[in-house]
């Protein structure tokens, strides 16, 4: 898949079958929607696009009028948006900075720059509830009418259902803020997961005997926090005959490097921390950023002390054990890391023993 900033290259496909959004978390109803594209661009002989903004709108606006409460949760980076669009086969992905002069534009003047002129628009698909331009005057009917006029088809997806449940990333939201993981996996089709490359850290967790991966979660507000048993991919090899974890450089100031579908070896079980370390220095090196803190429980002996720093990693979070604690010291702290180990091994114990008794049922 290739990833622009923007439309203004040379290798941007002058004409293409495309749909736009936000694409926060890529769940059911996204890629619902994503195959229904390409099939259309197939149809065309033209290359699916997908057209997304970044910061989120709700983002911008939250931050020029001084509301963050405006700031929608994230349930998913740039980075694992990307990695979502190109399992689902979109050809291109243009990033548009969601800034000043994009929210100014009227939506016919949204429909001549961005569509017919920067991306060649020979298709428009779109969810059923769509706006756009300018105080999000434009609507469906509106983008039809110009599409007859200027030579672009127009079509819209009606919601996406799963067990009579809209599917839609407020939901997906809920899921996570709540802690329902297994509902939240439910609505992505796939476990929840955040990938990125491991940082350096403050090291703490070595000296009190419980080594940490640290990833850095780009955005303030993540949809999902507290302590999670995980599955960590990406610290063992792939299997023969799979390609190894490669990057695919999108451009920007944030890395969004994509890394190849099915990269990914043998998950190890761990148990992670995803938030703002309350027990912690807010200055420490991390600058009070949202981090998510992964002790594996059985530490690859391959890989050394160092090994894991650069690899770029994806953590599945499959249970949540509970909310951040502040905890009164250092022993404290140490307790309960303790604790939470003891509690993800009963959990990946539990399905285990689930999955035994499945396996013996299929087999009767």
């Amino acid at each position: 898949m290739k990833v622009f900033r923007g439309f203004h290259h040379p290798g941007i496909a002058p004409a293409c079958a495309m749909t736009i959004g936000n694409f926060d978390g890529v769940h059911r109803g996204h890629q619902a929607m994503l195959a229904l594209l390409r099939g259309e661009a197939q149809q065309r002989g033209v290359p699916s696009c997908v057209l997304t903004f970044e910061p989120h709108p709700r983002d911008y606006f939250a931050g020029v009028t001084g509301k963050p409460e405006l700031a929608p949760a994230r349930v998913g980076t740039l980075r694992d948006k990307l990695t979502e669009l190109e399992r689902c086969g979109v050809d291109q992905t243009v990033v548009l900075p969601f800034d000043a002069r994009l929210a100014a534009l009227t939506p016919q003047a949204f429909i001549d720059q961005v569509l017919v002129q920067g991306l060649g628009a020979r298709y428009v698909l779109v969810g059923d509830d769509f706006r756009f331009g300018a105080k999000r005057a434009g609507d469906y009917a509106m983008l039809d009418a110009a599409g007859v006029k200027q030579g672009f088809d127009v079509a819209r997806m009606n919601s996406y259902e799963v067990h009579g449940l809209r599917v839609s990333s407020s939901a997906v939201r809920a899921a996570l803020g709540e802690g329902r993981m297994a509902d939240a996996a439910r609505l992505l089709g796939h476990p929840y997961h955040i990938s990125g490359h491991v940082v350096h850290g403050r090291k703490l967790g070595r000296e009190l005997g419980f080594k940490t991966l640290n990833l850095r979660f780009a955005h303030w507000k993540p949809a999902a926090s507290g302590i999670f048993a995980v599955l960590v991919h990406g610290l063992t090899e792939p299997p023969p005959g799979r390609p190894k974890a490669a990057s695919t450089p999108s451009g920007g100031s944030e890395d969004t490097s994509v890394p190849s579908v099915g990269a990914y070896g043998q998950p190890l079980r761990g148990v992670a921390n995803l938030g703002v370390r309350p027990s912690l220095d807010p200055n420490d090196v991390n600058g009070g950023r949202v981090l998510l803190e992964t002790h594996c429980l059985d530490w690859p002996a391959g890989l050394g002390p160092e090994g894991a720093y650069g690899k770029i990693i994806r953590v599945e979070l499959l249970h949540k054990l509970h909310d951040e604690l502040k905890y009164d010291g250092l022993d404290a702290l140490t307790a309960g890391i303790t604790k939470d180990c003891d509690d993800a091994r009963a959990f990946f114990a539990s399905m285990h023993a689930e999955t035994h008794r499945q396996t013996t049922r299929d087999r009767i």
